[in-house]
């Protein structure tokens, strides 16, 4: 994996004089593109001082911008997740889907297994820890498209719904920005970041102001983006040591443990793809499998296996209305889950995506996006199933503990995992290794998220010095501290979403660029 285009044959080539790093400022051991790094380092740095100075008004500003952005974008979001989704279906069973990424000669990197724990661990990571549990038992409790509560209709889109948010949808996001960094730089020799996968659109203009735009956006999304989910990891680590150990999960607390596991993700992005996030992923990988596989073992197990089955069904015969925009009444799950995720996954996708691209090397664009869309989807659905399932079981049999942090206003989501546990034998041992999991998954995403920045801000280059990495990588935590200060969960998520907007119109436009990219490739081929 060259950040230089020697390993593209020149026919394979667009017709650019553009040479990676050639607008980079290189001084004091440093080697930066300007002006995307400087422009996006004094944007985050101006905006974590703002929010740490103005707490108030920033907690006020945030708690009026999310709702205000999910109300009225509520329809473009779902359009634009359905659009990436069929898009990724149809470049799948064209002909340009045997196309493979680096040239016909091309082999991976990479072995199944390594791969598909990295994409796994950098696309959903914390999350799942934190919404496995959660999400089947709130959507049942309080079920989307009107239900009545208690229904068995209810009890069907529980979990199915909980799988919407993590399957197909938000994994076609991903496939279509690692799908097109992965064909530009691969198979075209150009840089491996955002701008390149515009050149069909915009030509060599994508080196000028349009491309400082789209990467300086790439930056902010991703980062926020990053944010989001390293502030709901620091809740629910926080929540693990109080319910543990009894030490307070305030404000204080969650800061700290942002700056300690910020130093280790350090430790990884000091070590590199292969020594740091190859090693962690597949650490999390086996230790995630060791979680489940002791939940299926002293839960429900008939009813887990049963059920992966069933809630497979269930996702895909809910899916059609899910996914549907018109007439929606269900404004709590509609804008407060769905419209969240699609933004979320939008602001993931420069980090997930390039992060997938760098890994997928030698794979063929078939394979490519089958094996993105269904492996973590059937991760997701055996892991809802896992945990939704043992929840509602424990309902079923008169334990309300996860119920009670839902119900009556004592809404404490971090907590939902833990309280599952505790109707479990081992409850310490195992809310431990939990809590261990989640710091590791926590540990990956930043070093993950920083190796991305990095890349951006280098102007493609993968082999920038470590030292910018480590200055996103820090800066990604002061900005979770800064948001979590400035109104908490609420505002890393309003962040994301405010992001995730602009984004996506990108993200649209780069669906149009991919296929002319691929269909031209198609046909230098077939005319060869």
């Amino acid at each position: 994996m060259s950040d230089s285009t020697s390993e593209v044959n020149n026919d394979d080539q667009y017709n650019t004089d553009y040479k990676v790093g050639q607008d980079n400022v290189n001084a004091l051991g440093l080697d930066f593109h300007n002006p995307v790094f400087p422009i996006s380092a004094i944007m985050v740095v101006v905006f974590v001082l703002g929010v740490l100075i103005f707490q108030e008004q920033a907690a006020e500003f945030f708690g009026w911008l999310r709702p205000a952005i999910t109300q009225s974008f509520d329809w473009f979001f779902v359009i634009s997740a359905n659009i990436f989704l069929i898009f990724c279906l149809v470049l799948a069973f064209l002909p340009v889907g045997k196309i493979r990424l680096g040239g016909d000669e091309a082999t991976p990197d990479y072995s199944y297994p390594a791969w598909f724990a990295m994409l796994f661990s950098a696309g959903v990571g914390i999350g799942l820890m934190f919404y496995g549990v959660l999400e089947p038992m709130n959507h049942t409790l309080n079920p989307p498209l009107g239900l009545e509560v208690g229904s068995e209709a209810a009890r069907s889109i529980g979990t199915a719904a909980s799988i919407f948010h993590w399957g197909f949808h938000a994994w076609a996001v991903y496939a279509v920005v690692g799908l097109a960094l992965a064909f530009f730089h691969y198979n075209k020799g150009l840089p491996l970041t955002l701008r390149s996968a515009f050149y069909p659109l915009l030509g060599d203009r994508v080196w000028g102001v349009w491309g400082h735009v789209i990467d300086i956006m790439a930056v902010l999304a991703t980062l926020f983006g990053l944010a989001t989910s390293l502030g709901i990891g620091a809740n629910q680590i926080a929540a693990g040591l109080n319910y543990l150990f009894g030490i307070d999960a305030g404000i204080e607390t969650k800061s700290i443990l942002i700056l300690l596991i910020t130093l280790a993700a350090l430790v990884s992005v000091y070590r590199g793809m292969d020594g740091g996030v190859k090693r962690l992923s597949e650490i999390n990988m086996v230790m995630a499998g060791m979680l489940m596989v002791f939940v299926i073992a002293v839960g429900p197990t008939a009813l887990i296996f049963s059920g992966v089955v069933s809630n497979t069904v269930d996702y895909l015969s809910w899916l059609p209305a899910l996914s549907n925009w018109v007439g929606r009444e269900d404004s709590g799950f509609y804008h407060g889950w769905t419209t969240f995720y699609w933004a979320w996954w939008v602001s993931w996708s420069p980090f997930v995506g390039m992060f997938i691209a760098r890994v997928s090397r030698g794979r063929s664009v078939r394979e490519f996006i089958l094996a993105v869309l269904i492996a973590p989807t059937i991760v997701c659905i055996v892991w809802m199933t896992t945990f939704g399932t043992t929840a509602l079981d424990q309902m079923d049999g008169g334990y309300n503990g996860v119920v009670n942090l839902i119900t009556n206003g004592n809404w404490q989501p971090e907590l939902s995992i833990y309280k599952m546990f505790e109707a479990l034998p081992f409850t310490g041992v195992i809310s431990f290794f939990g809590m261990i999991l989640t710091i590791i998954f926590f540990v990956t995403s930043s070093d993950s998220g920083s190796l991305v920045i990095d890349t951006i801000t280098a102007g493609g280059k993968i082999d920038a010095p470590v030292s910018q990495r480590i200055f996103w990588c820090s800066i990604e935590g002061l900005a979770a501290i800064a948001l979590l200060m400035g109104g908490g969960l609420g505002a890393l998520q309003a962040a994301t979403i405010s992001t995730g907007l602009p984004f996506a119109v990108f993200l649209l436009v780069m669906c149009v660029s991919l296929y002319l990219g691929l269909s031209r490739e198609l046909r230098r081929k077939q005319f060869a």
